[in-house]
């Protein structure tokens, strides 16, 4: 799987439910009771006005992070703590995918390394189908468009986002398998050349002559997060390691660092895309 999502990656914004929209009404009470406005409080909890509002009206999961601070500015009860917990996500991602793809929401650089297939945020409708198709246990129509859906919102990321850098370094190999035929992968090619025109966004392939390279032990993904410190996640075929230990960062940051050397260049990357894209 990629990305947390049961059948690979989803995410995004949650959609809005009771749960949400409760927690974001006691937000906006205890802030209202506070004397702060938005603007007020979100310097407190250093957030911005607008995720504020988009807590308080239940269309955003609280970070970690805004939770702890808001119960600082209210007093520390506890009570924003404890309802936190009773949230209820958005269908389609995995449990331990959630903390992520939150911080996803927020950050301000996300580096990828996917050895495995092409990673949530880059794929088209067709190849993501491809994979759902082929999920054990077997997935019913109902989930294959939930799982969809969850994903297209979390790609939102990529045009919604532009003074966030993404850095994407995907194997050669990745396309060679041509998951769902010759016409999904040409798609696929296609759809990543245009997501390499973005500014924020930086795609390398690793090609398969290049042999030994830094990524070997497996898929990474770091992330910064607005106040400037890196997290980093590794996921497996049944769940996902959360990683905030400042060397085991600093390891993969060199891993990932060296990586970005050993992957062809960006130009290099898609003329190399365009080939393969020939041979379909």
């Amino acid at each position: 799987m990629v990305d947390g999502a049961v059948g690979a990656g989803t995410g995004g914004e949650p959609e809005s439910s009771d749960s949400l929209r409760t927690f974001g009404a006691v937000v906006q009470g205890l802030r209202e009771h506070a004397g702060l406005s938005r603007e007020e409080f979100g310097e407190l909890v250093r957030f911005s006005k607008h995720t504020v509002a988009s807590v308080e009206l239940g269309r955003r999961m609280p970070d970690a992070e805004f939770v702890q601070r808001a119960e600082e500015v209210f007093g520390r009860t506890g009570a924003l703590r404890r309802a936190a917990g009773c949230l209820e996500r958005q269908p389609g991602l995995a449990a331990w995918f959630r903390r992520w793809a939150a911080l996803e929401q927020a950050a301000i650089t996300l580096y990828t390394y996917e050895c495995r297939m092409i990673p949530g945020l880059l794929q088209t409708e067709a190849y993501a189908r491809a994979l759902f198709a082929n999920q054990l246990p077997p997935l019913d129509d109902g989930q294959i468009e939930e799982r969809w859906a969850a994903r297209a919102e979390r790609q939102k990321l990529l045009k919604g986002r532009p003074n966030t850098a993404f850095s994407f370094i995907l194997e050669e190999h990745l396309f060679l398998r041509c998951l769902g035929g010759g016409e999904v992968t040409r798609e696929l090619v296609d759809h990543l050349q245009e997501i390499a025109e973005l500014r924020n966004v930086e795609v390398q392939i690793m090609p398969v002559a290049q042999g030994a390279h830094a990524g070997l032990a497996g898929p990474m993904q770091l992330l910064e997060t607005p106040e400037n410190r890196w997290l980093a996640y590794n996921e497996g075929q049944r769940g996902g390691q959360f990683i905030s230990d400042p060397k085991e960062i600093s390891v993969l940051h060199r891993r990932y660092a060296r990586m970005r050397s050993q992957a062809l260049s960006l130009e290099d990357s898609l003329s190399l895309l365009q080939r393969m894209r020939g041979n379909l």
